[in-house]
């Protein structure tokens, strides 16, 4: 197992190579000049000129990829082109919320999709087989701007019980904090449990069919022991597969809800670094998305190993 984790890991780096050309290079072709966006329009030549050579824009696109990369070997993800501010410093301020947004959607998710799903397989054409349907259809349908807008006209416009937006660290009282970040949580983490719901539901119909179970009920065995431990494991597979899959869609949909909720997250700041032609930000940003991706990818691979012995990596 440690050698297939340390060949995982040194797979991870050309593809990390190749993920930072391609961002450093679109992130240059998008149009505008950050030093007109800063000085402005009627800014006079030889200012633009002082300052795009101040920020080193001035050099060849592949002095600029090796100096950007160079300093991001050491640590140093440059400075923000419009605050001045350290690129790692704003992550770090940034990436707890992003973090804790997308680990309640997925909590979220969890708890909606299993149940529903293991009550739709285990009865058929039922009303709870009727919910999950129409949950599903419109989970994977609507988009996730369109739900945000609905949950706070109806929880925070409405009826007054949720924040529209903001951010409270959890430190300042994790009741509050759970507050601001119920209605994001929920509009994240809708098109997951439906994505979830549909997959579990109809392998757990096909495994509720298998002769292993008729075997452990004719064995007298409890109906919640065959569904929630025999059944259950041999579907969390295709189930920890499609979660691990959507960790990438997870952070990237964290983008659209950071901006509607106005959370201080990497995805707000995405989008406004990329709004200002701010290209360190957004270039931290998507390597920041990429790792996660890869880390999530091995770590799927590692849980197969224990839902499944069949499936350990060896020497």
């Amino acid at each position: 197992m440690l050698s297939y984790v340390v060949r995982r890991l040194l797979m991870a780096i050309p593809v990390l190579f190749f993920v930072s050309i391609i961002v450093f290079s679109l992130i240059h072709l998008l149009p505008g000049d950050p030093a007109i966006s800063m000085l402005g329009e009627e800014a006079r030549p030889e200012l633009i000129q002082a300052l795009r050579k101040d920020l080193g824009l001035d050099q060849p696109l592949y002095q600029q990829y090796f100096s950007w990369l160079r300093k991001g070997l050491s640590g140093d993800m440059g400075r923000s082109i419009q605050t001045k501010q350290s690129v790692a410093k704003a992550l770090g301020q940034r990436l707890p919320v992003t973090i804790e947004l997308t680990f309640l959607a997925f909590v979220i998710s969890i708890v909606i999709s299993i149940p529903l799903a293991v009550g739709g397989a285990t009865r058929p054409n039922s009303w709870i087989d009727f919910l999950g349907s129409v949950f599903a259809t419109i989970g994977i349908s609507m988009p996730s701007f369109w739900l945000g807008i609905l949950l706070i006209y109806l929880f925070a416009v409405t009826l007054h019980w949720l924040p529209a937006s903001g951010y409270v660290p959890i430190h300042q009282g994790l009741l509050l904090n759970l507050k601001h970040m119920a209605l994001p949580a929920i509009t994240l983490g809708m098109w997951l449990s439906a994505s979830v719901m549909r997959l579990v539901r109809s392998a757990m119909a096909e495994v509720l069919d298998q002769d292993y179970i008729r075997t452990a009920r004719s064995m007298g065995l409890p109906e919640r022991f065959i569904l929630w431990t025999l059944a259950l494991k041999n579907v969390l597979v295709p189930v920890v597969t499609i979660l691990g899959l959507q960790i990438g869609r997870l952070m990237g949909g964290a983008v659209v809800t950071e901006t509607i909720f106005a959370l201080p997250g990497i995805g707000r700041l995405a989008v406004h670094s990329i709004f200002t032609r701010d290209y360190p930000p957004v270039q931290a940003v998507v390597l920041v998305m990429a790792i996660s991706v890869l880390l999530t990818s091995l770590i799927v691979d590692i849980l197969y190993s224990f839902l499944n012995p069949r499936m350990r990596y060896g020497d």
